[in-house]
């Protein structure tokens, strides 16, 4: 068995489990309804996919050694998070104004696509995420192997751990989910996940750049 492959494999578990803000994205979607989770979860492996891509591409090395672009794509994704954040501390203060339950969207279709859309940005525009493959995937490539198999081969571990975890957040939710919608709890899980949305935007913008 490839003892370095095993290795990625507990390195790579560890990094999508981390909770962060595509946790909590996929939380607060999962909150509205299990389909949104899933969609969001589904929109953060796809997002991961993407940082995969470019990394095996190369691309991701031009991203690092531009400091202009490193720091428009960390201001853009800052600005993205702050703002599902904002929104999410919104829904909940109106909720507790009004003594009911958060808000939630339930128009079926529409609500699931804007959670694929919302998981998805929030992790393509994550700029620590390219940085992070482009020098984690390198270091699992055994000396003299052939570097674009392997590289192809740990960058689809990576987004099919991601397809395995996001969802089992969401159906976890989703189980929870009598009890996580009670009015209380529901404005409590909305406030709590939308300040560390918003702690983490602003973390992105006032990070220098690399």
């Amino acid at each position: 068995m490839d003892g370095q492959l095993i290795a990625f494999i507990g390195v790579a578990a560890g990094m999508v489990a981390m909770p962060g803000a595509d946790f909590t994205v996929v939380v607060r979607s999962a909150l509205a309804s299990r389909r949104a989770g899933v969609a969001c979860a589904v929109g953060v492996a796809g997002g991961l996919l993407v940082h995969t891509a470019l990394a095996v591409a190369g691309l991701a090395a031009v991203l690092i050694a531009v400091p202009v672009l490193y720091r428009a794509l960390q201001i853009a994704g800052g600005a993205y998070v702050l703002y599902l954040g904002v929104q999410a501390l919104r829904g909940a203060l109106r909720a507790a104004a009004s003594s009911s339950g958060p808000e939630v969207d339930t128009a079926g279709e529409r609500a699931v696509g804007r959670a694929f859309r919302q998981g998805f940005l929030t992790n393509v525009l994550n700029p620590k995420a390219p940085v992070l493959f482009l020098s984690l995937l390198p270091q699992f490539v055994p000396a003299g192997a052939a570097v674009l198999p392997r590289t192809l081969l740990l960058a689809s571990i990576v987004v099919l751990l991601a397809l395995l975890w996001f969802p089992l957040v969401a159906l976890g939710v989703d189980r929870l989910g009598h009890r996580l919608r009670r009015p209380r709890t529901a404005r409590t899980v909305q406030g709590v996940t939308g300040g560390m949305l918003a702690a983490l935007g602003v973390t992105l913008l006032v990070s220098p750049g690399q």
